[in-house]
């Protein structure tokens, strides 16, 4: 996940450049750096939207077989516990 935030920081940067560069063109070139800022601004937002869910889902999973595997660690030491022979 701190992949895709990196991806993500990375991806605005250069955005902010993008848009940067686009308010200092002059003339057509000025309309064309409009326009690929527009885009990518768009595909970065897009791109978000989708990866959201996905990573959202993933976490959940994630904590979710955690917490099954704690459980089941749990549960095998209290059987080991309860078959063994008592102390002396």
């Amino acid at each position: 996940m701190t992949n895709l935030d990196r991806q993500m920081k990375t991806l605005q940067k250069h955005l902010k450049t993008l848009k940067r560069e686009a308010n200092r063109a002059t003339g057509q070139a000025r309309r064309r750096m409009k326009r690929i800022e527009r885009r990518t601004r768009v595909e970065v937002e897009r791109a978000i939207r989708r990866a959201e869910p996905r990573v959202r889902q993933a976490v959940a999973q994630a904590a979710l077989l955690s917490r099954s595997l704690q459980v089941g660690v749990r549960a095998g030491a209290a059987a080991y516990r309860a078959g063994r022979a008592p102390k002396r």
